[in-house]
């Protein structure tokens, strides 16, 4: 008998890349066969980084994992982006109760359009539980900053915070 191939797929906007994030990737690489990791893309939202520069900043950051994917996908839904490479897991995470609010909803709706695909959901550890990307951008720019924020990303999301400033 065959072993079936575990497939994962870790969707973000990764505006920036957070400790967090790759926490969640870490525990993805652990999980699943082969994980993929996938800059969504919505025209209509603000980023502070363009696309290009999150996606080299995913490549410097994720390099040293063997056979990890990482990629884009524009206007479509997680679920129709994992159906069109073959996904058999959706990777997401849960810090709080508002995020275990949004996730159950979009696993149901999910659910609903591929019943096929299932979800996992894992919940970081209490050091980073509050990380985010909206967290490390709202720290940027007082005194002392550079301190602080540096905990809180990966070293080339770091090096391109600090290139950049304050917004």
């Amino acid at each position: 008998m065959s072993k079936r191939k575990h497939l994962g797929v870790y969707a973000g906007s990764f505006d920036p890349l957070t400790v967090g994030h790759l926490w969640m990737i870490e525990q993805g690489v652990r999980l699943f066969d082969q994980l993929v990791v996938a800059l969504g893309l919505n025209p209509d939202k603000r980023y502070t980084f363009s696309p290009e520069e999150r996606l080299n900043m995913l490549r410097d950051s994720l390099g040293h994992y063997p056979g990890l994917q990482i990629t884009s996908f524009t206007n479509q839904y997680l679920i129709h982006y994992a159906q069109s490479i073959g996904a058999t897991h959706i990777l997401r995470g849960i810090r709080s109760a508002a995020d275990y609010e949004y996730e159950r909803s979009m696993r149901n709706i999910n659910g609903d359009l591929d019943s096929g695909i299932c979800s996992v959901f894992l919940m970081p550890p209490r050091d980073i539980a509050e990380v985010s990307s909206s967290l490390v951008k709202g720290l940027v720019g007082p005194e002392g900053w550079r301190e602080v924020v540096k905990k809180y990303v990966p070293d080339p999301v770091y090096q391109r915070l600090t290139a950049r400033g304050p917004a």
